[in-house]
């Protein structure tokens, strides 16, 4: 079951081979809901994720969802003896498009996978699907010391546009908000 607008773009694209391993092809394409499991698992190894409820994620599939949440997932397709490659959940992302913005509410690259380019890429699809369904702009949150996504969102030029004070709990933080504009006649503060 895919969202409405899934089938503007392919649903799964490869880019390349990362840095960690020269056998290895990552790809992105749209979660399903066996994909779950992983994705928890994965959540639960990176502290600055949001922490969502095993019932939250099946939620993503429910019908009054499917229209207005995208979840896309990384997978490293490892070489396996016969031959076969085996996919490997490295990375996640899931957004919601509430007309005419999309928010990301979360994205989660595994801890041996960052700085090569998988939260970079999630989000660059997000970012092209978004631009397929005409809307204005893509918002997101990020933890004040998360100086990483940070980065990524200023390489993909997003503006910072302000502060939510102790937004975040365990330990208490700051979240920074971005904005991206997807139309080159929208402006945002």
């Amino acid at each position: 079951m895919r969202n409405s607008f899934a089938n503007q773009l392919p649903a799964s694209r490869p880019f390349g081979i990362d840095n960690l391993d020269i056998n290895a092809t990552v790809t992105v394409r749209i979660a399903t809901p066996q994909d779950i499991p992983e994705m928890i698992r994965l959540e639960r190894q990176c502290s600055t994720a949001a922490h969502w409820t095993d019932q939250q994620y099946g939620s993503l599939w429910a019908a009054q969802e499917r229209s207005t949440r995208l979840a896309l997932i990384a997978e490293r397709g490892m070489s396996a003896a016969s031959g076969d490659l085996i996919p490997t959940l490295i990375g996640f992302l899931v957004a919601r498009h509430l007309a005419p913005e999309w928010e990301l509410e979360n994205i989660v690259v595994a801890p041996d996978s960052r700085r090569s380019g998988i939260g970079t890429r999630l989000m660059e699809e997000l970012l092209a699907r978004a631009k397929q369904t005409n809307s204005d702009a893509v918002f997101l949150e990020v933890r004040e010391s998360n100086a990483a996504a940070q980065a990524v969102y200023h390489k993909l030029d997003f503006k910072q546009i302000g502060c939510r004070k102790s937004y975040y709990a365990n330990p208490i933080e700051d979240a920074i908000l971005y904005s991206k504009p997807l139309r080159t006649n929208l402006t945002r503060p």
